[in-house]
């Protein structure tokens, strides 16, 4: 069984994060970016630019996925997240996950019109781990498993 606590701290170890949208004809599009920068509840924030084709899918079409997987030498794990995608382009949002050296992206800074955040709002997921898959409601997921 997944618990909340290692859905998280499995997140927090992955340097990559595979994101999928929607496109205009119902297809759907992958892209590997860089782990969210942020982690609140079963929301996942990545910063991208405004003017990516992700970003502009995401603003046509909400429903996105992420995944992320860790494949070792003897074991290989992977957890799906399925849910919503919002772009924010609030300033507070921005400024809340700019990080320095972002400027490498962002010519203008944490102000430049062409720098948003993509805030995923986890629904459902699966996670696969020795050879079983389980699928679950983040609703329903347990924060940890009580040893007795």
């Amino acid at each position: 069984m997944i618990t909340r606590e290692h859905m998280i701290t499995f997140i927090q170890k992955q340097k990559t994060a595979f994101l999928a949208s929607v496109d205009e004809d119902g297809f759907p599009n992958l892209k590997a970016m860089y782990s969210p920068r942020k982690i609140e509840g079963d929301c996942f924030y990545f910063s991208t630019n405004t003017s990516s084709l992700r970003a502009q899918q995401f603003m046509q079409n909400p429903k996105a996925s992420i995944y992320f997987y860790n494949r070792g030498r003897f074991r290989y794990e992977g957890l799906m997240l399925t849910g919503t995608m919002e772009v924010m382009q609030d300033a507070e949002t921005k400024k809340e996950i700019w990080q320095t050296g972002d400027t490498i992206y962002y010519k203008l800074g944490v102000n430049d019109p062409d720098y948003c955040v993509l805030k995923f709002t986890a629904i459902k997921g699966r996670h696969y781990c020795d050879f079983k898959t389980v699928g679950f409601d983040l609703k329903d997921l347990p924060d940890t498993v009580q040893v007795i």
